[in-house]
């Protein structure tokens, strides 16, 4: 595989800061954040499934005739263009399957925006209305539940339909109602305003990121025994994928997170916490925990057992896909308008932006994803 295009940038000092003045009236200065290019070493290189253009756009169509947000936060909720990392997780998968990705990432979206600005209470009420569907997919409803319930059992009627195996079904259920009572402990957390270590932050994001679920996805299509898929090894290269996507998650949105208040579950607070550093501290740690990471999957990779070329060429596919999700989510954050509004290609090359200021989106009253305006780039 190809090398990815590595962009040379200075890299910040832990514990040291550059500061510009903030130009907007506050007496503090504004920090200027380092971005790290986490995958610079990374070899999986950017593919686009070829049903990109029609599956996205109707996957975003069908998420948006279940008015889940104001026409507002709707807008958002495009921009962050959600279909696109959908599609670039899954580039081989069929037009049925690569759909279905796609209504994922929006599912998963809606259970995200909901569950962030919700107390402990009502995100077990989310949680309760979408395992019901999932376990009911041929049965709509109630009226007056939570939307999450029917956008759920939509999704999962569908991917019934195009084929999924009863194993498949199982599991893909079983780690879901995992990825939700993590998300109901992220609630907790944040109600408590409980800022973990890391090691703890850590097993609990790699549940709540929501990409195990997606996981199940790359199945769809292969036949590969539960043993195998169980193994001890390629559980390892689950744990440090999902790590890695947990990491580049974390702080490619840390500004807008920081922003909505909403910045105390992100491991860049968790390790200026923890070591008493500031964000450009946090971001150099991120990038030499990246190289751990990077090496703990490549050795598990040459680990790997043969169980017979038409089971090992299958394992090959599914870890080539972890790879891969690895890749995507890295790729859609800059791409999408998520995280650095329309920036974000400039961002990407830049690597140096001015913060918005700290908890200015907070006041949001509307549920849903907020546009995020220009991000100033130094």
């Amino acid at each position: 595989m190809d090398q990815r295009n590595v962009v040379a940038s200075e890299r910040p000092i832990v514990g040291k800061s550059v500061t510009v003045n903030a130009g907007n009236g506050c007496d503090q200065p504004l920090k200027k954040i380092f971005i790290p290019d986490l995958l610079a070493r990374w070899p999986f290189p950017r593919r686009l499934n070829q049903h990109y253009s029609k599956v996205s756009a109707e996957s975003c169509a069908w998420l948006e005739g279940f008015k889940a947000f104001s026409p507002k936060a709707q807008q958002a909720f495009n921009c962050g263009n959600f279909g696109l990392v959908g599609c670039l997780a899954y580039p081989i998968a069929s037009e049925e399957h690569v759909r279905s990705a796609c209504d994922y990432m929006n599912l998963a979206t809606v259970i995200d925006e909901y569950s962030d600005v919700s107390e402990e209470g009502e995100v077990h009420k989310q949680k309760d209305a979408v395992m019901d569907a999932l376990r009911h997919p041929h049965e709509p409803c109630p009226k007056g539940e939570w939307v999450g319930g029917e956008v759920a059992r939509q999704f999962w009627e569908r991917i019934i339909r195009n084929g999924a195996s009863g194993q498949t079904q199982k599991w893909f259920i079983a780690i879901f109602d995992e990825y939700l009572e993590g998300v109901v402990q992220q609630a907790i957390d944040r109600s408590g305003h409980h800022i973990r270590d890391i090691q703890s932050y850590f097993d609990l994001r790699r549940i709540a990121v929501g990409a195990k679920p997606a996981f199940v996805l790359l199945e769809l299509g292969l036949d590969i025994p539960d043993e195998v898929i169980s193994h001890p090894t390629i559980e390892d290269i689950i744990v440090v994928s999902l790590d890695m996507i947990a990491l580049i998650n974390d702080i490619l949105s840390y500004d807008l997170e920081q922003a909505r208040g909403d910045d105390d579950h992100n491991i860049v607070t968790i390790v200026m916490h923890e070591f008493d550093t500031d964000v450009n501290g946090a971001m150099s740690w991120a990038m030499d925990h990246q190289t751990k990471l990077e090496k703990k999957y490549f050795e598990a990779v040459a680990a790997i057992p043969k169980w017979g070329e038409s089971i090992d060429s299958q394992v090959r596919e599914y870890c080539d896909g972890l790879g891969n999700w690895v890749c995507a989510s890295h790729d859609w954050s800059f791409e999408s308008e998520r995280y650095f509004g329309t920036n974000g290609m400039e961002v990407q090359q830049k690597r140096w932006i001015l913060p918005m200021p700290k908890d200015h989106l907070k006041s949001c009253e509307e549920i849903g994803p907020v546009l995020v305006g220009v991000i100033h780039i130094e």
